[in-house]
């Protein structure tokens, strides 16, 4: 096979498959974001009567240029009919020639001869207006149609999105709740974190012992120094000179009763 017929056979089955292939290409894409495939689809629907009612304008215009004509061509023939019963009148007194009478008489037969074309044109005028009016409303009641149903289908992927998105949550929930449950049982952070919150606490525990014993020499010497004050010590104004002279130089004070047995042993003598 040559060249030019490997290249004659891929355009044919380009030609042929073609069509299968874009309709593919474009169930693919509306598959895959079905939203911008929805607008395009409007579009094109919006171009198609756009495009009809540019033809309809068009249509429109042609078919009053062409009622304009009959009309006009009527009048002038009405008016050349009546004109005509008046034109032996005017031939008889000499008042025109017969060769006007006869050119008027073949421009009214012409006309009469061209009134069935210009009804004719003006009807195909009409019937093409009217087939492009029937057209313009099937695609605008089209294109309100496919608005509504594409309203309601992107309500729908709305809503079926938002159920999506909600049973999601609900996983991921529920997979959370699990991986805490599982964490409850078996979790070497958490084993971590309960054995050094332990062993601070075994800490806090020893310091307070320690704590404890270094306060109770505290402890004692305060209770010693609330039984001395709850005797309560002699009253400095009290005590002699001698004793005073005692206390101060750190001698030991003689018993109370010495001076009275020195007197009495004395007496007895």
């Amino acid at each position: 096979m040559n060249n030019s017929n490997g290249w004659g056979l891929t355009a044919r089955l380009i030609s042929k498959h073609f069509g299968v292939l874009g309709d593919r290409v474009s169930e693919a894409i509306a598959n895959f974001d079905p939203e911008t495939a929805t607008e395009a689809d409007r579009d094109r629907l919006a171009d198609s009567l756009r495009s009809a009612a540019q033809k309809l304008a068009a249509a429109r215009a042609s078919f009053d240029k062409e009622h304009t004509d009959v009309v006009r061509l009527r009048d002038l023939i009405a008016t050349d009919e009546v004109a005509a019963g008046t034109l032996s009148e005017r031939l008889a007194a000499g008042k025109i020639s017969e060769a006007t009478i006869n050119l008027f008489c073949d421009e009214l037969e012409a006309n009469k001869a061209r009134l069935p074309q210009e009804i004719q044109e003006e009807a195909d005028a009409r019937q093409y207006m009217d087939e492009l009016q029937t057209i313009v409303d099937a695609l605008s009641k089209q294109l309100g149609e496919f608005d509504a149903a594409a309203k309601k289908a992107m309500q729908a992927l709305a809503t079926a999105r938002a159920q999506q998105d909600l049973q999601r949550l609900r996983a991921e929930r529920q997979s959370q709740l699990a991986g805490l449950s599982g964490l409850r049982g078996n979790s070497s952070a958490l084993n971590a974190l309960t054995r050094r919150a332990q062993t601070i606490s075994n800490d806090a525990a020893g310091m307070k012992i320690v704590a404890d014993i270094g306060q109770r020499p505290l402890d004692q010497a305060a209770e010693i120094d609330a039984i001395r004050k709850s005797v309560g010590s002699p009253a400095l104004g009290a005590e002699s000179a001698l004793q005073r002279l005692q206390r101060l130089s750190g001698q030991a004070a003689a018993p109370a009763a010495a001076p009275t047995a020195a007197l009495l042993a004395h007496s007895d003598s």
